[in-house]
């Protein structure tokens, strides 16, 4: 599976916030920005980057800026609540959004917003927190690289299998960074065990 697992403590200690049911919205958005800031490192470790000689307060030396740009975007809902985080790990980034509904009978993508930038040199993190069946990240995915994205990560909080394997069908390029993959998904398409909605949850809607 193209997967990768964040075991970081840390990362271990938020998505368990993220979990639990009493977490009210305030604590939720919190945790789920400390938890970005983990994975989108995570999802960035193998970035080239390009010398630069700098002067310290001390004396001169070589330091390192990164040689990729970065387009970050944010599928709706679900993805805003990672994106301030990847923003202040990478301030320059250019950022797209993509915004899809999920048919809650079919669970198929109903794509109604799209609009990216350039990035076609540029290293493409999809934000999409919960990846259930894989349609709406499928679906993101297709989108950026009909706009010339050969780079792509997702960035997920929890997965599900039947999510990673579409992927690994319609996209083996695309890498995929999360906190878990789960166990499963139920008739109505949630992750098990999940956190829920995580759209709801971060902007206490119902």
């Amino acid at each position: 599976m193209p997967i990768h697992l964040v075991q970081h403590p840390l990362a271990q200690h938020y998505l368990t916030v993220l979990r639990d049911r009493r977490t009210e919205p305030p604590f939720f958005r919190q945790a789920a920005r400390r938890l970005a800031y983990l994975l989108v490192a995570e999802a960035t470790a193998d970035l080239p980057t390009s010398p630069v000689e700098i002067e310290t307060p001390l004396e001169g030396t070589v330091g390192a800026h990164l040689g990729k740009p970065i387009v970050v975007v944010a599928v709706f809902r679900a993805g805003l609540g990672l994106l301030d985080a990847a923003l202040d790990l990478l301030p320059d980034a250019r950022i797209g959004y993509a915004g899809v509904q999920r048919d809650e009978e079919t669970a198929e993508p109903l794509e109604y917003y799209t609009k990216f930038p350039p990035m076609e040199d540029a290293r493409v993190l999809i934000l999409e927190p919960m990846l259930a069946t894989g349609g709406s990240l499928s679906w993101a995915t297709s989108k950026v690289k009909e706009r010339g994205a050969v780079d792509v990560t997702a960035v997920c909080v929890v997965a599900a299998p039947v999510g990673v394997e579409r992927m690994e069908s319609e996209h083996p390029d695309t890498r995929i960074v999360a906190a878990a993959l789960d166990r499963e998904l139920d008739f109505h398409y949630f992750i098990r065990p999940g956190l829920g909605d995580m759209g709801d949850r971060l902007f206490g809607t119902v």
